[in-house]
């Protein structure tokens, strides 16, 4: 017996060992990973939402061959007691039985706070990864205590990141209250949600009120009332929805002034916007006095939900897979991506030798990198937690009281992306103050404790009166003018003020009257290093002044307060390195907007013209024109650029570089959500921190537009086109997928400091960093350049003297290319012309001339069409159709080329040629009809059909000599038309005519016995509808015997 205890005590000491030491264990193309999670639907992350989206990613994992050679197993295990309830306490004994019996490489869950506490302890031990997309706790960023746990859902810090950020744009630094619902059981949501807040505002010096309530029932809410009264203005509520319906009805009847309150509810699964038109008080069955009043300073936070094609798939598959709708599709995402997260770390370590076991090297892998998933960007920290994107929504719309978004937080890059369309409706006009001036009691002045004396006080009234008389009568003469000059709309030009041709030009258009003299041309142009004409910009004219058109994609513009201040502000910019904004015409559908035209081209057609060199002087003197304006325009109202490339850089006729496309926010499309080569190339300019949305605010950010000056830096140093990357040939798309990424080493353009000097190298990387934070502006890159750049302060006079010798130098070749390349469009241009017109009738339009109808007196005309053509074409496809009427006809036009012949046209399967105009032959067009016939007829017999080969195409030909009106007929697609009865009569012989014989008329009988070497044998009398009965031939041949002369 007690060797058999001994060798019991032997067994659970080894087996001890087995569980509780890390990396005891062997490895096999298996995956084992443990999913718990809690059955129970109040939590966001229960299993029946979740489950479905981790076998989704499994799926996509192994159908992607991410993990080849492995095989994922799943285990799923409840963590609720038997109340329903998350229990740390069985998650502990799941987490140790699993590690016991079933050899984890990891676990996905659990959700709920303390059981992730005490199970990521366990896995941290173990060197376990543990993924989740709960446990949003603030103490989970202790990496040392639970360096395996990493998070891919919203975390507490990130929120309180993003009301940090709140804070410091509205300058309230001083207070802020915390209400939250806590009953200190179960998970405490409202507790560990409302933590991040606490702790990040005090982290940054900002004193924090907490005031936590419990029961509902049995609760006092006054007291909150109370509480805010006394502390604070600036007031952060987190508790259930009914709870906060009746705190805000409380607060309607007990405070005075809702307007001095800011008051944010976090909302985060957005349960009060789940209306058609989200109005949060809509949600409670209180009856409010004024809810418009109340809660236009009551503001909605929000997990960002993402709107791309591949989420809103994603839920579709989810619902369709759960079989029933959740509105916490977010966090099944969430814990879908965490997943494929893990499995790219784990694939990664695999390449590298590393074992599948060793949680802490795969739990680095995870750390500070970006990828794609069904939830968007999924951008880590340093911690093991994800960066969490939020939405603000506010009330603006002050009739209706309807909600929107007035901002979104990036979490990436901590900056919240103000809408450009719905503005924050302060009911003061402006952020209330987080701290009154006479604190949180009404300002009370004791005028008793001064003893001025009687005149003294009324000279010092007066005096404050006509001041502030003089003041408000400003102010209201500037608001009057600011309202007259909005009325005015001084900015607008009507559609018809616009004109594309040269107003110093006029052209008579009548009739069927055409002529080919040169028109003024709507696009201005210039030569590309390929030697092609490149359009740059669509131009007209307006009041005589040619200007530039860009037109814009939309069918209508409103014109809201915001438009027409963002059109006010466009007219007062003037400055010399902006282009000037001329007006803008919003007449449906010729919405556009009118600029300056400045006719030396972009900066990119300057660059990507290599017959242009380009000193370093004049290469400087172009970055500090970019400098300059970019420095103006982000000092001014309109704030940023948004769209800032090489080709919105453009020169004007004195070689200064102007920026354009810049302002006017609300008249821009967002980008396309397309996949194309030329949305990706349009991309190639903007920051990666902007990359990560697919439809980023149009007006963009100041260091958004750094990083594109980057670019462009890059762009002017090597002269190789924007973002480019030595030794490697990627397209846009694959750019853009590798900037976006985010991943270490950062992917961005090559630099050569043999090509350019070395402080330029320093200037592109820092307007290029990865963190906008570190990006300089362009005050301090505008000091930067003026340091290495000595020869860039010479005079303005010097500078521009070289500019004009630069271009006198390139001029003279430009011009002879421009020659060159004009004469050979002239030439393609008339070969095109002779093709459709008779040579005769071209030579006239090309000297200008108006092509009169004339009368011919004799000509021959010949008709032909294929017998059986209709159930021919019935029997094939239409490409083979139009493949056989190809060959034949080509066919045809070499044959006819050789006889004095016009062919007038072809429809279908008839074929028309004539002789005897426009250039008269007297009576030689009946016999260059009838040979030219003859060798048609001779050339089908042997014309074999491509798809029908065995088939012999049976023509039908018809002639007929006579009198014919002939002129030019139309402006678009002249047509050179022939008219009168002979064309008809015809058009009967050939009708009337027999297959593979050519039917001749008396008439051209008559002139061809003339020569007396054809061949016909009479046919008899015919019936001709409209004619009657009319005599006619068969022409048989040539009479070989016969000498012609």
């Amino acid at each position: 017996m007690g060797s058999g205890l001994k060798m019991g005590c032997s067994f659970f000491t080894a087996l001890l060992i087995y569980v509780l030491v890390p990396g005891c264990r062997t490895e096999n193309g298996n995956i084992t990973v443990a999913v718990m999670l809690p059955d129970n639907l109040k939590y966001s992350w229960a299993s029946p939402r979740v489950l479905p989206a981790i076998r989704m990613a499994q799926e996509q994992i192994q159908k992607s061959g991410l993990l080849r050679g492995h095989t994922i197993n799943l285990l799923n295990y409840s963590t609720e007691d038997s109340s329903g309830s998350c229990s740390e306490i069985e998650a502990q004994i799941i987490a140790v039985d699993t590690k016991l019996y079933n050899k984890p490489d990891a676990f996905i869950g659990p959700g709920c706070t303390y059981s992730v506490a005490s199970v990521g302890r366990f896995a941290s031990h173990w060197k376990l990864p543990l993924i989740t997309a709960g446990g949003p706790a603030y103490g989970f960023d202790k990496s040392e205590e639970f360096k395996t746990i990493f998070r891919t859902g919203p975390t507490t810090t990130k929120l309180g990141d993003f009301v940090s950020y709140l804070h410091t744009y509205f300058n309230w630094s001083s207070r802020a209250l915390m209400i939250f619902h806590d009953l200190k059981q179960d998970d405490r949501p409202h507790y560990f949600l409302s933590e991040g807040i606490y702790t990040l505002l005090r982290e940054e010096n900002i004193t924090v009120e907490a005031f936590p309530y419990e029961d509902p029932q049995t609760f006092n809410y006054k007291n909150i009332i109370t509480f805010i009264k006394d502390n604070g203005r600036i007031v952060y509520i987190c508790g259930p929805l009914q709870t906060f319906f009746q705190i805000m009805k409380l607060f309607e009847v007990e405070v005075k002034n809702p307007e001095d309150y800011a008051i944010f509810y976090l909302d985060v699964f957005a349960e009060s916007l789940s209306g058609d038109v989200p109005m949060p008080w809509q949600s409670s069955e209180i009856l409010w006095n004024d809810p418009i009043k109340l809660f236009q300073s009551v503001f909605i936070v929000t997990y960002r939900e993402p709107d791309s094609p591949e989420y809103t798939a994603f839920r579709k598959e989810l619902h369709k897979r759960a079989m029933q709708d959740f509105n916490m599709d977010f966090i099944a995402g969430c814990f879908h991506d965490g997943f494929v997260l893990y499995a790219k770390a784990l694939s990664e370590a695999l390449a590298d030798g590393v074992s599948q076991n060793d949680g802490i090297n795969i739990t680095v892998r995870m750390q500070n990198r970006r990828i794609w998933g069904v939830t968007g960007l999924v951008s880590t920290d340093r911690n093991n937690a994800r960066y969490t994107d939020f939405s603000l929504w506010g009330m603006t719309n002050l009739k209706t009281g309807q909600y929107a978004i007035v901002g979104h937080y990036n979490g990436t890059i901590k900056e919240i992306l103000w809408s450009p369309t719905e503005r924050i409706q302060w009911p003061k006009g402006c952020p209330p103050l987080d701290y009154p001036p006479c604190g949180f009691s009404p300002c009370k002045e004791d005028f008793a404790q001064y003893h001025l004396p009687v005149l003294g006080i009324v000279a010092v009234g007066s005096g404050l009166a006509l001041i502030i008389f003089g003041i408000s009568s400003f102010l209201i003469y500037r608001k009057l003018k600011l309202e007259k000059e909005l009325a005015g709309m001084l900015w607008r030009i009507r559609w018809e003020e616009l004109q594309f041709e040269s107003p110093n030009k006029y052209y008579k258009r009548a009739g069927s009257r055409l002529t080919l003299s040169q028109r003024g041309s709507s696009y201005g142009s210039l030569i590309t290093a390929h030697g092609k004409y490149q359009l740059f910009a669509k131009t007209g004219y307006f009041k005589g002044n040619l200007v530039a058109i860009k037109h814009v994609n939309k069918k209508r513009i409103e014109l809201t307060r915001q438009v027409l201040f963002e059109l006010k502000h466009m007219r007062d910019v003037q400055f010399n390195h902006l282009t000037r904004f001329t007006g803008a015409c919003i007449d449906p559908p010729n919405i556009c907007i009118v600029t300056e035209y400045c006719p030396r081209g972009s900066l990119q057609d300057i660059l990507e013209n290599e017959s242009i060199n380009l000193d370093w002087m004049f290469r400087y003197s172009l970055i500090n024109d970019i400098v300059k304006g970019m420095n103006y325009l982000h000092n001014s109202y309109i704030g940023s650029h948004g769209n800032l490339k090489s080709s919105n850089c453009v020169v004007d006729s004195r070689f200064v570089l102007k920026i354009a496309d810049y302002g006017l926010a609300s008249f821009r499309s967002c980008c396309e959500n397309e996949d194309s080569h030329a949305l990706y190339a349009k991309k190639l300019w903007t920051a990666p921190e902007l990359l990560i949305y697919d439809r980023y605010p149009p007006q963009g950010t100041q260091k958004g537009d750094v990083y594109s000056f980057g670019i462009i830096l890059q762009e002017i140093a090597l002269r190789n086109g924007p973002f480019y990357v030595e030794g490697m040939d990627l397209s846009p798309k694959e750019i853009i997928q590798k900037v976006r990424n985010g991943q270490k080493l950062y992917f961005r353009p090559t630099t050569d400091n043999s090509r350019h000097c070395e402080e330029l190298t320093i200037l592109m990387e820092g307007c290029w960093a990865e963190d906008p934070a570190e990006r300089p502006d362009f005050s301090h890159i505008k000091i930067f350049i003026a340091k290495f750049n000595k020869e860039g302060s010479t005079s303005i006079l010097n500078n521009l003297l070289s500019r004009m010798e630069q271009y006198a130098n390139n001029l003279e070749n430009l011009v002879e290319e421009r020659t060159q390349a004009y004469l050979e469009e002239k030439r393609k241009a008339e070969n095109l012309l002779y093709q459709i017109l008779p040579h005769s009738v071209a030579e006239q339009l090309k000297r200008g001339e108006t092509v009169q109808a004339e009368a011919f007196d004799s000509v021959t005309i010949y008709f032909s069409d294929i017998v059986g053509f209709t159930s021919m074409s019935a029997e094939s496809t239409p490409l083979q159709v139009v493949t056989l009427l190809n060959d034949l006809y080509t066919c045809f036009d070499a044959i006819i080329d050789n006889f004095d012949v016009y062919k007038v046209e072809t429809i279908g399967d008839a074929y028309m040629v004539v002789s005897g105009l426009p250039v008269r032959n007297g009576k030689l067009h009946a016999r260059e009809i009838a040979s030219m016939s003859l060798a048609l007829l001779e050339q089908v017999k042997t014309f074999k059909i491509r798809h029908r080969p065995n088939d012999q195409l049976r023509l039908r030909i018809g002639i007929h000599t006579g009198p014919v009106c002939a002129g030019v007929v139309g402006l678009k697609m002249p047509r050179y038309c022939l008219f009168g009865d002979t064309v008809n009569t015809a058009s009967r012989m050939e009708s009337t005519g027999e297959a593979l014989r050519i039917h001749v008329s008396t008439a051209t009988k008559e002139v061809l016995d003339e020569f007396g070497y054809f061949d016909l044998q009479l046919r008899g009398d015919v019936e001709m509808k409209g004619k009657g009965k009319m005599t006619t031939y068969w022409l048989l041949g040539e009479k070989t015997d016969v000498y012609v002369i």
